[in-house]
């Protein structure tokens, strides 16, 4: 089952629908000008077909009564010459918001692409995949939606009801006080219609990521569900996140359906009833012919915008739903800080005191309160050229070791130098050009094998000759056989490789800009024995250039060390050449045990 969004529905509504509409503001602000103007012709539009209903009193009460058939045709052709101008102006209003909108969506989209990619992995670690690219499509597309639409005529047509219930009332007070009847009920009824729907949009929307998330997960995975003859339990997963769904949305409609009756049967119940007295007003010579016709016309021209506020509503406050799911991201404490430019020097240390690691400790946020952390009081030295491998059972803070170098998680205790400089002071993006990593278990893009390596090289590019050359040290003879040869496209996550492919790809990526410092974590496991040794063969000059930290597995792989530390329950317990550790510690020699047939080339590596 796809992990849920941490931001629950029942909490959704803290803040009132106009507070998060406002958060808009500063992607709104550049194209006010254009969204004030379309609402103003908006309001002209609107007007024009107020103006219909006295035309009309006009010919009834004028040409009509006195039978003159030239004042007929001179207001017919008014009629119409207004409905014309309305839809010139309604289209002229679309015309002045439709590309600006589009560019405020693709910035929203821009800068939540950003935040995403500058905030750390814990952040993803929580957050479902389905969850942040439902804000990335349906809510932003939820926004344009309102700020195209509702924003704008819940103006027009608040505007539209004044001005239409000021001409009401010159005709006739009398009449206009039995249309206001139904107000106070209106709004009401409105009131509470937003709290209610408040809730079920925000419900709805965060089933709609977890749906997504499921449905991307059962995508890649795809393998794991026909090997293991997974579909119908995933079927039955995904129909019923999909009954869910569809049963707040029902809701929803359900919600909107209930308003909808009431705001159009109690209008037309006034309407109705300021008919009659309206008819016997005419019969008692109080009140025109003409006047009836127009007080009716306009009363129904207003219909629309009296029976929009339902619909308005419920599309302000999805949109207010959507805003404050955007902005939940975007307003997320802990992303990636220092981006800023700053010189080499300031973020470099002295060369030739290596990778250090001094009292470091780690807990992951969402650990039970109390539980001990998964790194506690780590104290490593890897010499500057050395390689250190990482020797330790599983589960025992490796992995995550690791991640805190380049800083995909935070030390939540002591500190990390690479040369004598604190990783938490160095700009995210120095650091990164600093240290490479290849991750034990690839992730590839869909993008050519060219494009996958050259990421390894940061901003500034690899070329011709340093792709090459990567490929060539992790033995990635294969892509010249591929079909487009390095111009080949992997597919998504490259599943269209073999898994030793991949690895041999990513460790391709981490070593093509020559870091300063290099993390490899178990970086040979899918590869078979020939072309493990090849590798091994390759790395061995890289390293020579490095300083690295290895997590091996393998007996083979701690034969590319010249050092090795034995890691247990988040602490460094030892650390030595092999064949010291084999010799004077219990549980590394309990960790090799059963690999008695490398022990002795082992040894003859440490005798270097």
């Amino acid at each position: 089952m796809p992990a849920t969004s941490p931001d629950p529905a029942p909490a959704a509504r803290s803040r009132s629908s106009i507070r998060s509409l406002l958060r808009l503001w500063p992607y709104v602000r550049p194209i006010r000008g254009r969204l004030g103007a379309s609402a103003v012709v908006g309001v002209v539009a609107s007007s024009m077909g107020l103006l219909i209903p006295l035309v009309l009193k006009w010919l009834v009460d004028g040409p009509v009564t006195d039978r003159d058939p030239s004042g007929v045709w001179l207001g017919g052709g008014l009629v119409l010459l207004l409905g014309l101008l309305e839809a010139g102006l309604f289209g002229l209003r679309r015309w002045l918001v439709a590309r600006p909108l589009a560019g405020i969506e693709a910035s929203m989209r821009s800068d939540l692409y950003q935040r995403l990619q500058r905030l750390p992995v814990a952040f993803h670690d929580r957050w479902a995949s389905g969850q942040l690219l439902s804000r990335a499509t349906t809510d932003l597309q939820i926004l344009r939606m309102f700020l195209a639409f509702p924003l704008v005529f819940l103006f027009v047509n608040a505007t539209t009801m004044l001005i239409g219930f000021g001409i009401l009332l010159a005709q006739s007070p009398l009449l206009t006080l039995v249309l206001l009847g139904p107000a106070v009920p209106l709004v009401v009824l409105s009131m509470r219609f937003e709290t209610r729907y408040a809730l079920a949009a925000r419900r709805a929307q965060d089933q709609a990521g977890d749906l997504a998330t499921l449905v991307e997960e059962s995508v890649l995975g795809v393998r794991i569900i026909k090997a293991f003859g997974r579909h119908r339990s995933q079927s039955e997963a995904f129909h019923r996140q999909a009954r869910d769904l569809r049963g707040t949305e029902l809701h929803k409609a359900r919600l909107l359906s209930d308003l909808w009756a009431i705001i159009m049967t109690l209008p037309e119940l006034a309407i109705g009833v300021a008919l009659v007295v309206g008819v016997l007003q005419v019969s008692d010579d109080k009140l025109s012919a003409g006047t009836l016709v127009a007080f009716l016309t306009t009363a129904l021209a207003l219909r629309w915008p009296v029976e929009s506020i339902g619909f308005l509503l419920a599309m302000s406050n999805e949109a207010a739903t959507a805003a404050d799911r955007y902005f939940e991201p975007m307003t997320t404490r802990g992303a990636e800080g220092g981006e800023a430019d700053r010189p080499a020097a300031e973020a470099d240390g002295p060369r030739g005191d290596g990778l250090r690691l001094e009292g470091v400790g780690f807990g992951y946020p969402d650990a039970p309160a109390g539980s001990p952390g998964v790194l506690a009081g780590v104290d490593l030295h890897v010499r500057a050229g050395e390689t250190m491998a990482l020797v330790g059972a599983t589960g025992c803070g490796k992995t995550t070791l690791t991640a805190l170098v380049p800083r995909l998680h935070e030390q939540t205790a002591g500190r990390i130098t690479l040369d004598g400089a604190d990783t938490a002071a160095m700009p995210v993006a120095r650091l990164r050009e600093l240290v490479a990593v290849a991750f034990e278990e690839p992730t590839l893009f869909s993008a050519t094998v060219r494009e996958n390596v050259a990421m390894g090289a940061g901003p500034s590019g690899a070329g011709e000759a340093e792709v090459l050359r990567a490929l060539e040290i992790a033995q990635c003879a294969f892509v010249h056989a591929l079909p487009d040869g390095l111009d080949t496209q992997v597919g998504e996550q490259g599943l269209s490789l073999s898994g030793g492919q991949r690895q041999r790809l990513a460790l391709a990526r981490a070593v093509v800009g020559r870091p300063r410092f290099l993390i490899l974590d178990d970086p040979l496991s899918a590869l078979d024995v020939h072309t493990e040794a090849l590798v091994e063969a390759a790395l061995r000059d890289v390293l020579r250039e490095t300083t690295a930290l290895v997590v091996a597995h393998r007996p083979s792989t701690v034969q590319l060390a010249d050092r090795v530390a034995l890691m247990s329950e988040g602490r460094i317990a030892a650390v030595g050449s092999h064949t010291e550790l084999l010799r004077d510690n219990a549980e590394y020699r309990r960790l090799m045990s059963g690999l008695d047939t490398a022990s002795e080339p082992l040894e003859r590596s440490d005798a270097r």
